[in-house]
């Protein structure tokens, strides 16, 4: 399964990188971003190169500025993929981290961010942690999911999900290539009913939301309409669903419609 779209222009991994930090959470490092006070979470899982990518980084810190207590797990625990290593290639490095591994590590996570008082908690997964987001979509563990670019997931992964899922992929990925995201939207909307919006980005290749080149204007453009599309999922799903809740506890339901739609419409 390795090959240049897996592995092209791979980031130059800094534990110093974004505005937020380090912390323990769920028994993992895990970077940090938002205030830890919000009652809406967004849970990232990496690629295989690791939660110490600058962009990935930047990106949460980038969703936490509109409201989210961001978090991104290092679960490959201190082992990100190294393409430099020629004696440790993708199929060998995979073997020591099976996709579906975070799954499990998630869970302890979630269930501190749930301890800090969070009500709501979306999952975004980019390539390898896509499997994980997955399980997770069938788990009732989180509210809402956005796989961008995903790799290791098939058609029998899919069954399952009940919840509000955007899958976010490149036109030149043989990994998830179009015609298996076309798939992936009839068995969601025709099939299990559940909302799920899908999209493939024109010229693009696998990797191009954290990857991309920051000279490339096209290559830029792309990778920030992809980083609105998660932000404008989880407004509706995630922030949307924590209003609901709210205004249940506070005012009734009478004015649910109303004030749901204002919340969509003003952080878009």
């Amino acid at each position: 399964m390795s090959g240049p779209e897996c592995c092209s222009n791979p980031p130059i991994l800094n534990p110093n990188s974004g505005v937020g930090h380090v912390e323990k959470l769920g028994g993992l490092d895990t970077y940090v971003t938002g205030s830890s006070h919000s009652k809406l979470a967004i849970l990232m899982v990496s690629e295989v190169f690791g939660y110490e990518a600058p962009k990935l980084r930047e990106l949460a810190d980038k969703v936490a500025a509109t409201g989210y207590y961001v978090v991104v797990p290092d679960f490959l625990h201190g082992d990100p993929f190294a393409p430099e290593n020629a004696t440790r290639p993708l199929p060998v490095w995979l073997q020591d981290h099976e996709p579906s591994i975070a799954f499990e590590d998630a869970k302890p996570v979630i269930e501190a961010l749930k301890h800090k008082g969070v009500l709501a908690i979306g999952a975004a997964s980019f390539c390898w942690g896509a499997k994980s987001v997955v399980e997770l979509a069938k788990s009732g563990l989180i509210q809402a999911a956005v796989l961008l670019h995903p790799s290791f997931i098939t058609l029998g992964d899919v069954k399952g999900i009940n919840i509000p899922i955007a899958v976010l992929g490149a036109e030149i990925d043989k990994y998830c290539p179009p015609e298996l995201l076309k798939e992936f939207e009839q068995l969601l909307t025709a099939e299990l009913g559940v909302d799920c919006y899908v999209k493939v980005f024109p010229k693009v290749s696998h990797g191009w939301t954290i990857r991309y080149n920051i000279e490339d204007e096209m290559a830029v453009k792309a990778a920030e309409e992809a980083h609105q599309n998660l932000v404008d999922w989880f407004a509706k799903h995630v922030k949307c669903g924590v209003l609901i809740i709210s205004i249940i506890l506070t005012s009734g339901v009478s004015e649910l419609t109303l004030i749901c739609r204002f919340s969509i419409s003003s952080v878009s």
